[in-house]
């Protein structure tokens, strides 16, 4: 018994008059769905359909067994493409499995040189053996899993795979050639991930087409997204880089670089050379893109090659085991080296511009870098760092904020204990009355204590709170910046 919702059991198809369905059915069901195939190929798709049915008990290749599901939803599925763009030779289908779409587009486009990729071994043989017996030329095996070490140049790529668009986009960056295309078939609910890879690509990659259609005669939707290549692949991107920065990777602790660089993992290793290293995929990826001007190199092994985004920074190669002394976060990607903006410093005098400035003492990096982030995230006009606080592009405080440290205004001021009793300030403290009541200047400071001690009390005498229910002692310093920002933004709505 086949349990629910498990392959269809397999069983000799059959059509109403008790006939097993052959070659005529095949092309019968083709052209429902306006696919022509003169008679050579017709006669490899149908050799290859009955390959499939012959191997498919041991192999698993497919789970769908019905002869008209089978024609409609592997063979009809994978040539429409061909009749939608102009698909480029070498074309790698990456992830085939059982040879979908890459077989039934050799046998539709004969002139297409084709590689197919797959990683599970059983099916390797199964496609190897596929070609020998179709007799295909100009299609070969890339067994294994493939990633962006390998680096034969292909003009197009062509998937049915699941994984997301922008992490295939990144697997096929060293073999996929400059304008080359790489196209999805997808289902139809899509936007998000489309919308995705648009974004976290949109240096290297374009939207090309996004072509939404059901196969003739039935309810299946699908989706054909392409994205075009605007950049060189790894190995002209590797050349070029190592062409700017021959100088062989740091495999020494006691290297000169290497040592500035362990020293940005301190606040004042900081503060002395004003240089900080971003971690993190997407912050490196965000700051890249949003603030190319601090921008001083990529550190990465000698594997990681810069992007086309990085591609004019230096590039400090590092031998794995000492660039894991500086990954602490443990993101295995690379660091960006940035320069520091100039942090003014703040008077009293000046007072505050209007909205609200965040004065922040924390002593704790990572709540310094989440209040940032709430700070750049509500609106406010800046963010005052009191003398105690600590420094905001401590790699703590800098992946806390998300890189909204590089996004509002920074100041640098005076000690809680120096503040002037005359500022419009508005404190955060378990004691005072509810911040609901609290009416907020044009022009103010928001003021949170010190972890631990919290406000002096000249401060707490005229402090607002956080309504809690009982048994909860306070909220996390840089939480309660965030609910007090987002109640300021409120009543400006």
């Amino acid at each position: 018994m086949t349990k629910p919702g498990g392959p269809e059991p397999l069983s000799p198809p059959r059509l109403l008059d008790g006939r097993d369905p052959g070659r005529s059915e095949m092309e019968e069901i083709l052209r429902g769905c306006g696919i022509a195939l003169a008679a050579p190929a017709l006669d490899l798709l149908w050799a290859y359909h009955r390959l499939l049915r012959e191997h498919n008990p041991e192999l698993n290749l497919t789970r769908v067994r019905n002869f008209r599901r089978m024609v409609l939803k592997l063979y009809a599925d994978a040539l429409l493409p061909a009749d939608r763009l102009e698909l480029p030779s070498p074309l790698l289908d990456l992830g085939t499995g059982a040879g979908m779409p890459g077989i039934p587009l050799k046998i539709y486009r004969p002139r297409l040189e084709v590689l197919l990729a797959e990683s599970r071994g059983r099916r390797v043989a199964f496609l190897e053996t596929a070609i020998a017996r179709l007799g295909l030329e100009g299609v070969r095996v890339v067994p294994g899993r493939l990633t962006a070490a390998f680096e034969t140049p292909v003009a197009a790529v062509i998937t049915r795979a699941v994984e997301p668009i922008a992490a295939t986009l990144g697997r096929v960056a060293g073999c996929l050639v400059r304008g080359g295309l790489a196209v999805f078939m997808k289902g139809p609910r899509c936007e998000a991930e489309v919308d995705t890879a648009r974004r976290r690509c949109a240096a290297e990659y374009a939207l090309e087409a996004d072509h939404a259609y059901t196969i003739p005669g039935t309810p299946y939707a699908r989706r054909l997204v392409v994205f075009r290549r605007l950049t060189a692949p790894l190995p002209e991107r590797r050349a070029r880089a190592l062409s700017r920065n021959p100088a062989p990777p740091i495999v020494s602790p006691q290297n000169p670089t290497f040592k500035d660089l362990k020293r940005l993992l301190t606040a004042r290793g900081i503060r002395k050379s004003g240089r900080a290293l971003v971690a993190g995929e997407k912050a490196v990826r965000d700051v890249l893109a949003r603030h190319r001007a601090v921008c001083r190199a990529w550190v990465a092994t000698p594997e990681e090659v810069p992007p086309a985004a990085a591609a004019e920074l230096d590039w400090i190669r590092l031998d794995p085991a000492l660039f894991a002394e500086l990954d602490r976060f443990g993101t295995h990607r690379p660091l960006l080296l940035i320069e520091v903006p100039p942090i003014a410093p703040w008077s009293p005098a000046e007072g505050f511009p209007p909205g609200a400035t965040v004065l922040l003492p924390f002593q704790d990096p990572e709540n310094v870098g989440a209040a940032v982030r709430s700070a750049a995230a509500f609106g406010a006009a800046q963010v005052l760092l009191l003398r105690e606080s600590a420094h905001p592009f401590h790699p703590k405080a800098l992946r806390a904020s998300g890189g909204a440290v590089l996004e509002i205004p920074l100041r640098a001021g005076p000690s809680l204990a120096e503040l002037p009793d005359d500022l419009p300030l508005i404190a955060l403290s378990a004691e005072g009355e509810p911040l609901e009541r609290a009416s907020f200047p044009e022009a103010f400071g928001l003021l949170a204590g010190l972890e631990g001690p919290g406000l002096p009390a000249a401060w707490r005498r005229r402090a607002v709170r956080i309504p809690m229910r009982p048994g909860v002692d306070s909220l996390n310093a840089a939480a309660a910046v965030a609910v007090a920002l987002y109640a300021w933004r409120r009543g400006r709505e």
